[in-house]
């Protein structure tokens, strides 16, 4: 898959209804864009994109009339066919997938399709006002990877009526399915929403950015024993979250690293573990993994002195290590 990549947000379009948890308008763009619009962004981008690949994203993709999904899709495609972009993205929900709606994304040059899973439990789906179940997830993606797609899935740790096993149970089944990426938006609460009242009345508990974490980071691990590349974890930050956008819950501007470093955090204790007896050891992580690895103002550190009190850490990154990380002795 391309990593570089041109977004195009069109918040709530196509959306049948509203979860509980959502706000597109305050996550994403404020407005959706005309067919125009778009190719005006996407010229603009491809000032500082080589070969990109143009993303639609916040909405309900093919939900929206079929001569709309063309119109967007037209555009965007002018690119593909002058050899200035890669290929196009879409984001859809999991009932919203069928052979005409492949058909038609195929003809445009859509190579991905990212599909809104959330969670693999129908209570919580129901909860949440998905309006799906987690049979349509499997169907349709089974249906995107037989005709030929890259399929990305997206997840929801945190949501009402969920708890860590739920939530690690969710990452099971999506990784049973086999897709090409993964997306975990542990839940954050956002102003103007049902969730957000739920929570002001404490009728819902939410997640706090360190909980988000160590429960991400054992999702992460069911994805990566699975060899399926997690291309995100976390809201992307915005001003408007950081400012008050986001009233509770799993947002913090670095939340990737927050889970990063409690998965290096985790590998760490279950090697020291086997070295338990040692007075000094050495922790070392390929080039670019230090600061996750030695976590938030050294939080990692700290954390595994107290976990650790009769052992001296020094922690160093190889050049050249393959492995997320190592611990041997001095």
């Amino acid at each position: 898959m391309k990593s570089s990549v041109i977004p195009i947000f069109i918040p709530h379009l196509g959306c049948p209804n509203d979860c509980i948890f959502c706000n597109q308008r305050r996550i994403a763009a404020p407005k959706t864009p005309s067919a125009d619009e778009v190719t005006k962004l996407i010229s603009k981008a491809l000032e500082h994109s080589q070969d990109p690949q143009i993303s639609f994203y916040g909405g309900s993709f093919t939900c929206i009339s079929a001569d709309l999904q063309e119109s967007y899709l037209s555009a965007a495609f002018e690119f593909v066919e002058k050899g200035l972009a890669d290929s196009l993205r879409i984001s859809t929900r999991p009932d919203a997938i069928d052979g005409d709606v492949l058909a038609r994304l195929k003809k445009y040059g859509v190579k991905t399709i990212e599909l809104g899973a959330q969670s693999m439990d129908d209570e919580v789906l129901a909860l949440a006002r998905r309006g799906h179940t987690a049979q349509d997830t499997e169907k349709s993606s089974k249906m995107i990877k037989a005709a030929g797609f890259e399929l990305i899935l997206q997840i929801m740790p945190g949501l009402p009526a969920s708890n860590r096993e739920k939530d690690i149970e969710t990452a099971k089944k999506v990784a049973a399915l086999k897709p090409d990426g993964v997306r975990i938006y542990p839940v954050c609460v956002i102003k103007d929403t049902t969730l957000c009242d739920m929570y002001e009345k404490g009728e819902y508990t939410p997640l706090t950015p360190d909980d988000a974490a160590e429960l991400c980071a054992e999702i992460w691990d069911v994805f990566m024993d699975n060899d399926i590349p997690i291309i995100r974890t976390g809201l992307n930050p915005t001003e408007e979250l950081s400012e008050g956008a986001a009233v509770a819950g799993a947002y913090h501007p670095a939340m990737g690293q927050l889970v990063r470093s409690a998965w290096l955090f985790n590998k760490a204790c279950a090697l020291i573990d086997k070295h338990i007896n040692e007075q000094r050891l050495i922790i070392s992580v390929p080039k670019g993994k230090l600061s996750d690895m030695r976590g938030q103002k050294n939080s990692n550190i700290e954390r595994l002195s107290q976990r650790y009190p009769n052992i001296t850490f020094a922690v160093y990154e190889s050049n050249d290590q393959k492995e997320p990380i190592k611990v041997s002795k001095v």
